[in-house]
């Protein structure tokens, strides 16, 4: 667990100043006052400043793991929230009954509890770049075997059409699925337009 000593003017000069090198916002901290400044006549004669010492109360995964739990509380899905974390991205594995609430249709309200999760943490923890991925039940698995099978037909109708395609807006982890999919198509390319939340995957004739 981090933590850090700071001192300061006063006791809030100093928690902030630990706050900032924390990168963390003051809700996600525990904070212990070590020292008070010297009061009245005595800051006259005295330079004793405040002195804190602040401590994460829960790491990103941990918060998320937290965070998650709340959710599934909140709409009464009994279950648990399962969360790992490595260099590049942080994963978050939703397990229960009545979680299938989280997925809403074709992945829509996880996607949106995705993208909500990403901006929690960074509103969290300063400098946080880490991708987001949440999941549930492995429907990301189901989903992406369902991408790449669209992928093929949609190159099929395109290379016999000999028009282009758009597909529906996808999030960026989808879209990389589908341009994974087609990259060595002898007879179509892909390609991306618009802007999030509505960016889709387009696929034209090579």
């Amino acid at each position: 667990m981090r933590v850090v000593e700071e001192s300061g003017k006063t006791v809030d000069e100093a928690i902030m100043k630990a706050l900032s090198t924390l990168g963390i916002k003051r809700e996600n901290a525990i904070i212990e006052v070590l020292s008070e400044p010297a009061q009245g006549i005595l800051s006259f004669i005295s330079n004793k400043n405040a002195r804190v010492s602040v401590r994460v109360r829960l790491e990103p995964a941990q918060y998320m793991e937290e965070f998650f739990n709340k959710i599934m509380e909140y709409m009464h899905i009994s279950g648990s929230a399962t969360v790992t974390e490595d260099e590049e991205k942080l994963s978050i594995d939703i397990k229960g009954k009545k979680s299938a609430l989280l997925i809403g249709r074709r992945g829509k309200t996880l996607n949106e509890l995705q993208y909500l999760a990403s901006a929690v943490l960074r509103r969290q923890f300063a400098g946080w770049n880490k991708m987001v991925i949440v999941d549930v039940e492995g429907y990301r698995q189901r989903r992406e075997k369902t991408l790449k099978q669209l992928a093929a037909s949609i190159a099929r109708k395109v290379s016999q059409a000999g028009r282009e395609q758009a597909l529906e807006p996808m999030t960026p982890q989808e879209r990389r699925i589908i341009h994974i999919a087609l990259q060595d198509h002898e007879d179509v390319v892909t390609y991306s337009k618009g802007e999030e939340p509505f960016r889709k995957v387009v696929i034209s004739p090579r």
